[in-house]
């Protein structure tokens, strides 16, 4: 549905409004919406369908989620500020917490709930999950070379002067102040990476959370080579913007 169609704003006694952006997730969305539903605090979960070519939607809106869609792909931080804004519609004078999962996480979802306890009792503004060693189904290590991830992590130390241990992972817990003062939020893979270096750079507290998810895993196939590539250019273009491009390269 749109924006405009949402169901019309309800009293709640929780607090934390679970956004999940999703493309082409028909095969896992409905696991991973039911599990975010079983978190203790989270009243609400809004899907944004981001362009879809499969029944994505249809399958969020039958696990019981509130579904905006994209027409097109418009990228992982539109889908973000599109749910987000979803969830102020609902909010009216008392602004939840955004909680902010992948959608492949099926089942393990429910192991993101470490994250909303230091944003609701006030000890973050961010929390970012560290998740264990992804793994795919053959057993072999998921993953690349972590290049990209060296780069974020040199970037943000540089703009902020803390190296966060997993500066890409998507999964986080914020309130709402920090949300809006981060939008609008960096194009493509390089949110993440934008989001601690802007909050961070405006004083927010920020912290990473040990979390037991799983993600579905890639390997280094070519698929998977390129992905990271497209991961490095734009974590590279999220950190020039900011002037915070390491001065050495990431690892040496």
């Amino acid at each position: 549905m749109s924006g405009s169609d949402l169901p019309p704003v309800e009293p709640f006694e929780r607090s934390v409004a679970c956004v999940i952006p999703a493309k082409d997730e028909v095969e896992r969305i409905a696991a991973t919406v039911d599990a975010v539903h079983k978190i203790a605090g989270v009243d609400l979960v809004v899907v944004v369908d981001d362009g879809s070519t499969d029944g994505t939607s249809a399958a969020a809106e039958r696990a019981g989620a509130v579904v905006v869609r994209h027409e097109r792909n418009k990228g992982k931080a539109a889908a973000m500020e599109t749910g987000a804004a979803a969830v102020a519609e609902r909010d009216g004078a008392r602004a939840r917490h955004l909680l902010f999962v992948d959608a492949d996480l099926t089942d393990s979802a429910t192991g993101a709930e470490p994250l909303i306890e230091p944003v609701m009792s006030g000890r973050a503004d961010m929390t970012i999950g560290t998740l264990p060693a992804q793994v795919r189904a053959d057993g072999s290590k998921a993953g690349g070379h972590g290049f990209v991830v060296r780069l974020a992590r040199e970037g943000i130390e540089q703009a902020t002067g803390w190296a966060p241990e997993q500066p890409l992972s998507g999964q986080r817990c914020l309130t709402r102040d920090a949300f809006d003062a981060a939008v609008p939020l960096a194009s493509g893979f390089g949110v993440e990476t934008a989001l601690s270096i802007d909050l961070g750079r405006k004083g927010f507290r920020i912290l990473e959370v040990p979390i037991d998810v799983r993600h579905r895993a890639t390997g280094t196939d070519l698929r998977g080579q390129l992905h990271r590539g497209r991961q490095f250019l734009h974590v590279r273009r999220a950190l020039a913007a900011r002037s915070a491009l390491p001065s050495r390269k990431p690892g040496r």
